[in-house]
């Protein structure tokens, strides 16, 4: 008869127990961290995502949201509004999410009134060019005399075969920058395609690619792809040197609102989106603070019209990283800030600060004055 050992048999139920208590433990870690992720995903299910929004293409309303409601500072809101007044401005207008936070006018400018972009109209054409890519009429890798044809430029052969429709679009055509009018006897060879970067007006040689390849005029092109699908108003100014857009500030503001969503207008991909990312993106290493027309911030360098001096730095240190920009002569700014989901506007004459076809010392003022407002 075997002999039943006390202590064996006490150690043997201890040690199940501590199994159990263990299994227990287990089991309730589990069960909690399930819950806990159930509890997490319910509650970011339950929190309504505000889509972003679109004003209608039919009428003129817009909505708001007042600047109390996203917890500006009102005081220094007044502040940079005196600054704009006093820096010749016309309009200024500032979108947060696609509704108007501010919309003013000033030195007898009203809401009807047309102003003129100036090169900040470059990022029409850009746009323009994406869609007449999207539509099978170019392909902006192509040569530009493979539209145009050939000996648009006092150049060899060799030497405008190497232009291309991209190089057009990243100012790096080679062709000199100096004459303001583009006619082919301005259109002198300086460098290959790609080697130098010189901001010039044969960028408008883009208009005469999708004119000629679609076989519509520019204006009327822009008008039925892009204009009209977002409800904007204007026309182009057809000046003997430049073509310039003029239009209200709400269709100015239209198209920032378009370019802050890659292209999407409401749901509908205007512009191919891959096309209007890689326009707000650096095009070239030599100024890499410029894409397709598009002034880009947060670039370890940057060069400026009439020049080709290398800046250290930032474009406009003041103003966030992720910032692109429509720059035009005498201020005209669309400022494009993802992050923060702003669209800002300002027409208006020539500042005070300092002016150039692009950059002026108004970009870090202002941006200085309005992140007071904004932080």
């Amino acid at each position: 008869m075997k002999v039943l050992n006390l202590w064996d048999f006490a150690s043997d139920k201890i040690e199940k127990e501590k199994h159990y208590m263990t299994y227990r433990l287990f089991m309730i870690f589990i069960l909690s961290t399930t819950l806990s992720c159930q509890s997490d995903d319910s509650l970011s299910q339950n929190v309504p995502e505000e889509s972003f929004y679109f004003p209608s293409i039919n009428t003129n309303d817009w909505e708001s949201i007042s600047p109390n409601q996203l917890n500006w500072n009102l005081t220094k809101l007044e502040e940079l509004e005196n600054y704009l007044t006093n820096e010749n401005t016309k309009s200024f207008m500032v979108l947060v999410g696609g509704k108007i936070v501010v919309e003013e006018y000033y030195n007898g400018h009203t809401a009807s009134d047309t102003w003129q972009w100036n090169s900040a109209g470059k990022t029409l054409v850009t746009a323009t060019t994406g869609i007449a890519q999207q539509n099978g009429l170019i392909n902006i890798d192509n040569k530009v005399s493979d539209y145009i044809g050939a000996e648009w430029t006092i150049s060899t052969a060799q030497q405008e075969d190497l232009i291309t429709v991209k190089n057009l679009l990243s100012m790096t055509s080679g062709l000199n920058d100096e004459p303001q009018l583009v006619i082919k006897s301005n259109l002198t060879y300086l460098a290959d395609a790609g080697t130098r970067w010189a901001y010039g007006n044969v960028f408008q040689r883009l208009m005469n690619v999708i004119e000629d390849a679609s076989g519509i005029e520019f204006e009327n092109y822009f008008n039925n792809e892009l204009r009209n699908k977002i409800g904007m108003e204007g026309f182009w100014n057809n000046g003997f040197v430049y073509r310039i857009y003029n239009s209200n500030t709400r269709s100015m503001a239209r198209f920032g609102l378009l370019a802050s969503q890659n292209g999407n207008w409401d749901g509908e991909q205007i512009i191919d989106e891959e096309f209007f990312i890689e326009s707000k993106t650096t095009s070239q290493s030599i100024n890499p603070s410029y894409g397709y027309l598009w002034w880009l911030n947060g670039q370890s360098k940057y060069m400026l019209p009439s020049t080709q001096t290398e800046f250290a730095g930032e474009l406009v240190p003041n103003a966030p990283t992720d910032m692109v920009a429509a720059m035009g002569k005498d201020e005209q700014r669309i400022y494009i800030v993802p992050s923060k989901n702003l669209v800002i506007i300002r027409m208006g004459e020539a500042t005070i600060s300092g002016d150039n076809f692009a950059l002026s010392s108004f970009d870090n003022v202002f941006w200085e004055k309005f992140n007071e407002v904004i932080n």
